[in-house]
C-alpha cells in the first residue's frame, strides 16, 4: 500500500475519501472491529470497510469483474487489493446474526447520541426485496395482474421526524410480519431507550393482530397505531355511531375515539380512533385505527400518521445501497451485507449534511455516480500524510470550507487525524 501511494494513483473513484473524516467522526473502523473481532492490523476490518464502500458507490458486481481496482478504491480500505468474492462471503459467513444485530444496536446508540433521531415517531414497514436465491420459497405479487417472484422480507424501523433508519431486521419469506415486528421493537428499544408513552411506532394493516398489540402492551415501552382494515363489517359499526358524538374539528373532518377489545382478549384493552371527512351525512367517509394509548386523535391522525409514509421515500432514495436484491438466503451474509449498507447510510448522511444542497437531496444512487464515483483527482503521500487532489470539483468552495487543513480541524473537533486502517497516516485534501 505504501509503494502505491509512493507511486501516486489516479483515478475517478477518490471523491469516495471524502467519507473517510465521516468515518472518525462516526466511529466506524471501532464499530467494524467489535464486529469482526480482530485489532486494527489484522485484514478483517478492512474488508468489512470494503463492503461499506462498496455499498455507498451502490456497485452490485463490479467486484467480480474487477472494476473497482486501480482507481483508487482499494487504497481507502487500507489495502493493496480489491477483496475477491469467496473472501468477502467468508467473512460474512463467520459472523453470526446475532452480531450484525449488536452492531446496529450500537451505530443507532452514535446516531441517537449525535442527535440524528428526535424519538418521538418510529415507523415500521415491510420491504419485499427480490430474491434471485435458487431455493424453494415463497412468493410475492404486487397486484394481481402481476407475476409473482421470490422475496427476501426486510422490515425497517425508521424516524419519521429525522427521515433516518433506526434498524433492519431480515428473515426467510416463511416469517410473518408480527413475529419479525417484535424482533424488530426489541432493536429500536436497546437504541432509543424511551420513557413508557415517549415514542409512538405507526405501523400498517399487516401488523394488525392481537399478538403484536399484547407484546407492544407488555414487553416494550412504545405505543403503537395501527389503522383498522376498510370492511364491510367496520364500516358497518362507523356508521352506527350517533353523529352527535363525533367533534367537529375543521369544515368536511371530524374525530371520535373509544375504548376497543379485540375479538382475540389477549390483546388487552384498547383504543379506536375514528376520523370522518364529509360534510353531509349522505358522502361521509370513515376510516378507524386501533392504538394502545390515550393519545389527542387529532394531531395523532394528522401530522403524525401522515408521516409514516416516510418510510417509502427512504426505500425510494435509498434502496441501492444494498437493500434492493438479494442474491442468497443465507442469514448471516444478509444481515452482514445489509448492516454494512447501514453504516454506508449513516457516513453519507453527515457528508450530505455537511455539503448541503444539491447534494442533501441527491438519491444514494445520483451521489454515488456524481460525487463518490465522478470526481477526478489523484492520492499521493507527503511526510505523514495522504493528500487527495481534486481537479474542477463542483462547488468548490463548499467543499474547502470543509475538507482542507483537514487534520486541523479533526483535532479542533477533539478527534484523531490519525487514521487507524490507514496505518497511522494523517487525511488532507486540495481543490485545483
Amino acid at each position: 500500500m505504501r509503494q502505491l501511494l509512493a507511486d501516486k494513483v489516479s483515478g475517478n473513484l477518490v471523491g469516495l475519501w471524502l467519507l473517510i473524516p465521516e468515518h472518525l467522526r462516526l466511529g466506524t473502523w471501532d464499530l467494524l472491529c467489535g464486529w469482526s473481532r480482530q485489532p486494527s492490523d489484522q485484514v478483517e476490518p478492512r474488508l468489512a470497510l470494503q463492503l461499506v464502500h462498496e455499498a455507498a458507490l451502490c456497485s452490485t458486481g463490479l467486484r467480480r469483474q474487477r472494476v473497482l481496482s486501480q482507481r483508487g478504491f482499494e487504497l481507502a480500505n487500507g489495502l493493496p487489493f480489491v477483496a475477491s468474492d469467496a473472501a468477502i462471503h467468508g467473512l460474512l459467513a463467520e459472523h453470526t446474526v446475532a452480531e450484525s444485530q449488536r452492531l446496529q444496536v450500537a451505530l443507532g446508540r452514535i446516531r441517537r447520541a449525535s442527535g440524528d433521531y428526535a424519538g418521538k415517531l418510529l415507523a415500521i414497514d415491510p420491504h419485499r426485496i427480490r430474491s434471485y436465491s435458487k431455493r424453494q420459497m415463497r412468493r410475492y405479487r404486487d397486484d394481481k395482474k402481476s407475476k409473482a417472484f421470490k422475496v427476501a422480507p426486510t422490515f425497517f424501523a425508521l424516524d419519521p421526524d429525522t427521515h433516518q433508519p433506526v434498524c433492519f431486521t431480515t428473515a426467510t419469506s416463511a416469517r410473518t410480519a408480527t413475529t419479525a415486528a417484535i424482533e424488530l421493537l426489541g432493536l429500536a428499544a436497546e437504541i432509543l431507550t424511551p420513557e413508557p408513552g415517549q415514542t409512538l411506532v405507526m405501523a400498517d394493516l399487516e401488523h394488525l393482530t392481537a399478538e403484536l398489540f399484547h407484546h407492544v402492551q407488555s414487553h416494550t415501552p412504545f405505543d403503537l397505531l395501527v389503522p383498522m382494515k376498510n370492511q364491510r363489517s367496520l364500516q358497518e359499526q362507523l356508521r352506527a355511531i350517533p353523529a352527535e358524538q363525533f367533534t367537529r374539528r375543521w369544515a368536511g373532518f371530524a374525530t371520535f375515539k373509544q375504548p376497543y377489545r379485540m375479538a382475540e382478549r389477549e390483546a388487552g384493552d384498547l383504543f379506536q380512533y375514528v376520523q370522518r371527512t364529509g360534510e353531509k351525512p349522505g358522502e361521509y367517509r370513515l376510516g378507524a385505527f386501533l392504538s394502545t394509548c390515550d393519545r389527542e386523535e387529532v394531531d395523532t391522525l394528522t401530522l403524525d400518521y401522515p408521516k409514516r409514509w416516510h418510510v417509502e421515500e427512504f426505500f425510494n432514495a435509498h434502496q441501492a445501497l444494498g437493500w434492493k436484491r438479494a442474491g442468497t438466503l443465507n442469514l448471516n451474509i444478509r444481515y452482514g451485507q445489509m448492516t454494512m449498507a447501514l453504516l454506508a447510510q449513516a457516513a453519507l448522511h453527515q457528508l450530505r449534511r455537511r455539503l448541503g444542497e444539491p447534494f442533501g437531496g441527491w438519491d444514494a444512487s445520483h451521489l454515488a455516480k456524481s460525487l463518490l464515483s465522478g470526481l477526478e483527482g489523484d492520492v499521493r503521500v507527503q511526510e505523514d500524510t495522504i493528500v487527495v487532489t481534486y481537479y474542477n470539483a463542483p462547488n468548490v468552495e463548499r467543499l474547502r470550507e470543509h475538507y482542507e487543513e483537514l487534520p486541523g480541524r479533526l483535532k479542533r473537533e477533539n478527534i484523531d487525524p490519525q487514521i487507524p486502517w490507514l496505518y497511522g497516516f494523517k487525511l488532507d485534501f486540495r481543490f485545483r
